[in-house]
């Protein structure tokens, strides 16, 4: 299956954001992607560099104007596409919320966001509800969503540093992991600092494939936001990438600049890897009843 990521720089200009967004996507089409993934929040500025209750007049329903708005596209360019919005669930109610979209242009299925970070110029607890651990229909939050192209374990940037998340998508069927995200460095962390934060951004995520014996597949953003309270701000740093069941780099963009990667991963690999490093089959489920505590003492 041929796979793209798409990494962009946003403005604050929302209509221009989304042309930019639809050019890169005809283009991985172009070149014959059969599935393509958006960047966490992809309509705008990461907004939760700052708590500013205007901000929630961007947010809107699902289905609602970026679904028909993509869904549109997603059929006429006969993909499967994975979109990620600031979902109005009902007033006073948000969440950052991933929605596929199929090649025929409906609603495959949405993931909520279950981990919700509360760190310096990442203030997302003010702006989203975490995702139900069990939702209205009965499944787990971390459900995969079926598609024509395959099973989708669709998370979203912070839950990507959470093993439990891919473990838990990974023993629901998912064929692959995806993690559209919004993640960069403060201006004011040393080189060395910075190389530090990345390396363990891609390890952490290829260890997920490593460990469950699928493909991931990261988007993330580029560019530099200001802070629209201080100085400060955050430089995306890019690097999206596609690797493999045994943590293997099938491609990679750069920390800069608008990107389309386009790569082709083979799912049945999952199969000839979890012969032989059999981790499902080893796993001792009997002994880990205390994974559900917050601390063991």
């Amino acid at each position: 299956m041929r796979v793209a990521v798409i990494q962009q720089s946003n403005s604050a200009d929302l209509e221009a954001n989304q042309q930019k967004s639809e050019q890169l996507i005809r283009q991985a089409a172009s070149q014959g992607a059969e599935l393509v993934m958006l960047q966490e929040l992809h309509r705008g500025l990461y907004f939760c560099q700052s708590e500013n209750t205007d901000v929630f007049d961007q947010a809107e329903t699902i289905p609602g104007p970026s679904t028909e708005r993509f869904g549109k596209l997603a059929k006429e360019l006969s993909i499967v596409l994975v979109t990620s919005l600031f979902e109005k669930r009902a007033a006073g109610l948000y969440h950052n919320t991933a929605v596929v979209l199929e090649k025929d242009g409906t609603i495959a299925g949405q993931y909520r966001k279950m981990h919700i970070p509360d760190d310096p110029g990442f203030y997302e607890k003010f702006y989203f509800t975490p995702g139900d651990a069990e939702r209205l229909d009965g499944e787990s939050g971390f459900t995969p969503i079926d598609t024509s192209v395959g099973r989708l374990g669709l998370l979203i940037c912070w839950d990507q540093w959470y093993p439990e998340a891919a473990r838990l998508m990974a023993l629901a069927g998912a064929d692959v992991l995806l993690y559209p995200t919004a993640i960069g460095w403060d201006r004011t962390d040393t080189d060395d600092e910075k190389q530090r934060q990345l390396d363990a951004w891609i390890t952490i995520q290829r260890s997920h494939g490593v460990a469950n014996g699928v493909p991931v597949i990261v988007a993330n953003r580029t560019g530099f936001e200001p802070s629209p309270i201080d100085d400060s701000g955050i430089d995306f740093w890019g690097n999206c990438f596609v690797c493999g069941p045994q943590g293997e780099i099938l491609g990679q963009t750069g920390v800069e600049g608008d990107q389309v990667l386009v790569v082709e991963i083979d799912k049945a690999r999952t199969e000839s890897v979890r012969r032989i490093w059999p981790y499902l089959r080893d796993r001792r489920i009997d002994a880990y009843d205390d994974i559900k505590k917050r601390f063991r003492y």
